[in-house]
């Protein structure tokens, strides 16, 4: 435990902010509801501003600034970068800095500015409450490129006024034309700021905590499908770690994650470009090697292991040749498509040999997953 004396001081702009709007929410969410009427525009507006907000983070600050995983066009940039600034996040070139450190540092307590090897309350929270790396606070060599963007320049040099006119005047203009300035300034300005901040939140802590590790147990990350949908598709956030400049988190097409869904439904208008994809065959494998790596350390610990160890080992090695013997006439084929002659005679064969790779990793599929079934708890 570190002395009292001992501790960085107190931020207390971040303390007051963090208390009193909670304090608002918590107690005068619950007094308004008793007094007054509900108001169904109300409501539906504070959804919509969360969810603005929500998505300027994720879709914005993260997916784009942050790890550049795609590009976006002016007019979205600007979108973000007010929506950046009614979440009260601070400006992109503060936030963005700071995660690159976490991604290059992560669960490093002295280097990582939310480790969650400090603990649950200091990765959500407590990390904004002292100065624990004042030394650093407006070092942004590791945004550079960043620099270059007007409108990061813009916001971060205008923050406090976008972020004042956003979360007092946008509240207030909606209260007037719904007629309840009162109610708008409670729910979008407050109740909509303090969810904002926890779900936000949510990915620096719980996500660090709470999940499975399917692709790197190397750091403290987790897959949540849960924290998805608390977090517009943050949760999958193991993925995320290994394969950070992919725009997606959540790879199935049943996975919560709507944020994938604007930048790709984006792409569609021409607003973004360059989305950045994962290869399907880099995931099978990494995900491969870890159920391979779990299995190997679990036979170990076995007696008579060596068969166990041997089978394990030769179906691994034979699931990754077929894998990459699979992608690589997948792209064949993917190419003849493109050139209208997958269905020409001369191609037949080909055709013949993919349909047969096909069904051997197919078969090697489940192989390895009735493996992996019978010694996973």
């Amino acid at each position: 435990m570190i002395p009292q004396q001992q501790k960085p001081p107190i931020i207390w702009l971040n303390v007051s902010l963090f208390t009193l709007t909670f304090a608002i929410a918590v107690i005068g969410v619950p007094l308004y509801l008793y007094f007054y009427h509900l108001d169904v525009a109300l409501i539906v507006m504070t959804v919509v501003a969360f969810c603005y907000c929500g998505m300027s983070i994720t879709a914005g600050y993260h997916r784009l600034w942050a790890h550049q995983s795609y590009q976006a066009n002016r007019f979205l940039r600007l979108v973000f970068a007010l929506g950046g600034a009614f979440a009260l996040q601070n400006s992109i070139l503060h936030w963005c800095s700071d995660h690159r450190v976490h991604h290059r540092h992560v669960d490093n307590n002295l280097k990582d500015p939310y480790s969650a090897k400090m603990g649950f309350f200091y990765s959500h929270i407590g990390w904004m409450l002292r100065h624990y790396q004042a030394s650093r606070y407006h070092d942004y060599s590791n945004c550079s490129d960043l620099q270059n963007d007007p409108i990061v320049v813009w916001q971060h040099k205008y923050y406090f006024l976008l972020a004042a006119m956003m979360n007092i005047g946008v509240p207030v203009i909606i209260g007037l034309l719904l007629g309840n300035v009162l109610g708008a300034l409670l729910f979008i300005g407050v109740l909509r700021l303090v969810l904002s901040h926890h779900t936000t939140f949510f990915i620096n802590s719980l996500a660090h905590k709470w999940g499975s590790q399917p692709y790197t147990d190397r750091n403290t990350a987790r897959d949540n499908g849960v924290i998805a949908w608390l977090t517009f598709g943050e949760g999958y956030h193991n993925y995320h770690h290994i394969f950070e400049n992919d725009y997606r988190n959540g790879i199935r097409w049943w996975q919560f994650d709507p944020t994938k869904w604007l930048i790709k439904s984006c792409s569609w208008l021409g607003w973004t470009t360059n989305l950045k994809v994962t290869s399907a065959d880099r995931i099978e494998k990494t995900r491969a090697k870890m159920e391979f790596m779990r299995l190997q350390y679990q036979f170990k610990t076995l007696p008579n292991n060596s068969a166990r160890l041997l089978q394990l080992q030769y179906e691994y090695e034979a699931l990754i040749s077929k894998i990459s013997d699979y992608y690589q006439v997948k792209k064949r084929l993917i190419d003849l498509r493109q050139q209208k002659l997958a269905n020409d005679y001369e191609n037949f064969e080909f055709m013949q040999q993919y349909e047969s790779i096909k069904q051997k990793l197919n078969q090697q599929r489940r192989d390895w997953k009735y493996l992996v079934q019978q010694y996973t708890v």
